[in-house]
């Protein structure tokens, strides 16, 4: 399943990306665009009554809650989605883009000493070029997915 999160659904787009969705997100982005993403087959994502109405509701979700752990509890829940750790960090929490894994030495310019030192693992971007490496943020973050969803 594919999604579009309006501006207001920053840290909802972060979170579905990191269970490998592929999330749209921009905060500059026009009603009139976000709404035509409707017609790729996204599930929009919006906290705005008014868009309701313009598009299939098969098409649309209203976010309820402020909290973007409670707003993505609502979206498994709402949508039947059964995520799959296969997929979990497969996808950059800044643009979307898939990652891929890359050799250690091709990273260490890229990266600060001591990550390049203590780590043998790297993914990058394909799309923006970010690395990301199995740090403190990673365990935390499982361990807060598995909390919000028992996964």
């Amino acid at each position: 399943m594919k999604f579009s999160a309006d501006r207001m659904l920053g840290r909802l787009a972060r979170w579905l990306r990191l269970l490998g969705y592929d999330t749209l997100y921009s905060n500059a982005l026009a009603n009139d665009k976000f709404l035509a993403m409707a017609d790729e087959g996204r599930v929009l994502l919006s906290r705005n009554t008014s868009l309701a109405g313009k598009v299939k509701p098969d098409n649309f979700l209203f976010i309820k809650d402020n909290d973007p752990k409670v707003q993505l509890r609502q979206v498994v829940d709402l949508l039947g989605l059964r995520p799959d750790p296969d997929n979990f960090f497969t996808r950059c929490t800044l643009c979307n883009g898939p990652l891929e894994t890359v050799q250690r030495e091709d990273v260490c310019e890229s990266v600060p000493d001591y990550v390049w030192t203590v780590h043998d693992r790297f993914s990058r971007c394909r799309d923006c070029g970010k690395i990301y490496w199995p740090g403190s943020h990673l365990a935390r973050s499982r361990k807060e997915i598995r909390s919000l969803l028992g996964v």
